[in-house]
């Protein structure tokens, strides 16, 4: 799979990490430890794809970052 940007937050509120994928639009995922939210946004992401896909839709590619 191409690689993307992830982002990791905590939420204190509701006690979770938040995972997202800025290149994909609404691609969020979450979990109860930091690995478990990397774990879902894989999927996540993979789902993203596919449905984009379908629907004939454009597929960002990834952002590059300079060092």
């Amino acid at each position: 799979m191409v690689q993307y940007s992830v982002l990791v937050q905590y939420d204190a509120v509701d006690a979770l990490y938040i995972a997202s994928v800025p290149e994909l639009e609404g691609c969020m995922a979450h979990g109860k430890t930091r690995n478990q939210a990397m774990e879902e946004i894989v999927v996540a992401m993979q789902l993203w794809i596919e449905v984009a896909k379908e629907h004939g839709d454009i597929i960002p590619e990834p952002m590059i970052y300079a060092s």
